[in-house]
């Protein structure tokens, strides 16, 4: 595992923990939901604001005491991609826009850095500035020594020179400030269906690829 100063939020062996045939939705009322970072609270969004599922309260008690990002990302996004994060970027290309500015409701993609081989999704839960969110999401911190616990309105900074959300670095709560880690973010996925184009093409296929987009399409002509 890597020191705590760099925030990592999963390690090879915690992967393991994917391949268990668990209902991660019907689980333990020993889930504890963990308070937001000191300063957070004032900037927490009305639920007027953000289009999330309210697992507040009741809710919050189906929860497991255990829980990997992608089932809390896809529960409060209601974007439903599933498999490992690494995987979730491409998976949404043909499904969901995606793009490269942080809007709430959103779900940050991160890359597999170092121990984090299978990648991350957080949920954006607001916009505070141009270079800082806060976020929604499982499985980063330890909490009191446990993996697994939920972080709400956390904040991530972009850190890129270019002022483009392709690094970060994210609140960690172990040393309760920012990790010292540039973490390498692939993009946002908006929970809104790709836009389609002439002939069936798609934006994000045109993007990654022009000529296999058309042939693509009129083939299925």
């Amino acid at each position: 595992m890597a020191a705590l100063s760099t925030g990592a939020p999963m390690t090879a062996s915690t992967a393991l923990a994917r391949s268990a045939p668990v209902d991660l939705l019907a689980g333990s009322s020993a889930f504890a939901r963990v308070t937001p970072e000191r300063g957070a609270a004032s900037l927490t969004p009305s639920r007027r604001s953000i289009e999330f599922v309210d697992v507040s309260g009741g809710g919050s008690a189906n929860l497991p005491a255990y829980l990997q990002c992608v089932p809390y990302a896809r529960l409060v996004s209601g974007i439903q991609l599933f498999g490992d994060a690494r995987t979730w970027w491409d998976q949404a290309a043909s499904r969901y826009a995606r793009g490269f500015s942080p809007r709430v409701g959103a779900v940050m993609t991160f890359r597999p850095h170092g121990n984090m081989v299978l990648g991350h999704v957080a949920a954006v839960s607001r916009i505070i500035d141009s270079r800082t969110v806060l976020l929604r999401h499982a499985n980063w911190s330890p909490i009191n020594g446990r993996r697994g616990q939920v972080e709400d309105n956390v904040r991530a900074v972009d850190v890129s020179p270019a002022n483009d959300w392709s690094e970060v670095r994210v609140w960690f709560a172990p040393i309760g400030d920012l990790g010292t880690t540039h973490w390498p973010v692939q993009g946002f996925i908006y929970n809104r269906p790709v836009r389609a184009m002439p002939h069936g093409l798609t934006r994000g296929g045109w993007a990654s690829d022009p000529i296999g987009a058309i042939i693509a399409a009129f083939g299925r002509r």
